[in-house]
């Protein structure tokens, strides 16, 4: 089964230099420090990428790794969902990034492999924007709804305002921009850390949105879709139950989620996820450290083969 949702082929980058970056440790209170040395916690890192990898692969979902050997000092680059993404109708936008060592991540190679497999009309590269100290961190600042073409987005340092509304007006999407914040006070700087939008259920934790009249949009919005919301709890964005993305696998659709946000969620939410989803729980502990989880691994390609 495919879904216009949840695409069947993804583009992950393997770590050889990862670590939890110090630039982006200030707005990013997912960040842990890993104690252990710089060499283990790398090691640790990319044989949790090599084995999400084989896992997903297992289910039947086309990955396409690139490496990352750490010549240019990118920490992150195990998140490439934030520099790129793609659009059915063969649609590319390249992001401006928030930090320097993030924007060394983007890469020609992935592109070029994208344009040589898949069917690819126009690249909108937006990346220019960081001279004017711009960001829209991709699929990380922006939860997009690609059946009802809507882009929620938190509003943070990572998500400009004027660049998501030229995005939407570029790639057809209604923008819903709202203030998050969690139970310490503190800004959410991505989006996809508190939702996760699959085909026929959302995730989100509702409470983080501070605005009564938008939190209630945006579940009237999730809901006016078709599908069923699953509100998590505070605790259960904190395990990264948020970061998730549903994927069109061998034999139906997949819920690709770390394994630590699998064990936050509540057996009632587990059933209605499964109701339409396989869960596939993927093991990532070293690489949560950093900021992100299973969902900032992987950017969906929304492109038709060649």
């Amino acid at each position: 089964m495919n879904s216009l949702q949840s695409p069947s082929a993804v583009v992950m980058v393997r770590p050889h230099e990862f670590v939890s970056n110090p630039e982006t440790r200030h707005d990013n209170a997912f960040q842990t420090l890993a104690h252990r040395s710089a060499e283990a916690t790398s090691a640790a890192a990319r044989e949790e990428h090599d084995r999400a990898v084989e896992q997903l692969r297992d289910a039947g979902v086309t990955v396409h790794v690139f490496d990352d050997h750490g010549q240019q000092n990118t920490p992150d680059s195990v998140f490439p969902n934030n520099w790129f993404s793609t659009h059915p109708g063969g649609h590319i936008a390249i992001y401006p990034m928030f930090v320097p060592s993030r924007r060394r991540e983007r890469r020609t190679d992935v592109i070029e492999l994208l344009k040589q497999e898949y069917r690819v009309q126009d690249v909108i590269d937006y990346s220019g924007l960081e001279q004017d100290d711009l960001a829209l961190e991709g699929t990380g600042a922006m939860v997009l709804d690609h059946v009802g073409r809507i882009a929620y987005t938190v509003k943070s340092n990572r998500a400009d305002p004027v660049l998501l509304e030229r995005f939407c007006t570029n790639f057809n999407y209604e923008p819903i921009a709202f203030e998050a914040r969690d139970d310490a006070g503190r800004d959410v700087y991505h989006t996809n850390v508190l939702m996760g939008i699959g085909t026929h259920y959302a995730l989100i934790c509702l409470d983080m949105i501070i605005d009564a009249e938008r939190r209630a949009a945006v579940q009237a919005r999730l809901e006016e879709s078709g599908r069923t919301v699953i509100d998590l709890s505070h605790d259960q964005i904190a395990n990264f139950a948020g970061n998730t993305i549903e994927l069109s696998g061998r034999d139906g659709l997949v819920l690709a989620l770390s394994s630590r946000a699998k064990d936050a969620l509540t057996p009632q939410q587990t059933d209605i996820i499964e109701d339409s989803a396989t869960l596939l729980p993927l093991s990532v502990p070293t690489i949560e450290t950093a900021g992100g989880s299973v969902r900032c691994m992987i950017a969906g390609i929304h492109l038709s083969r060649r």
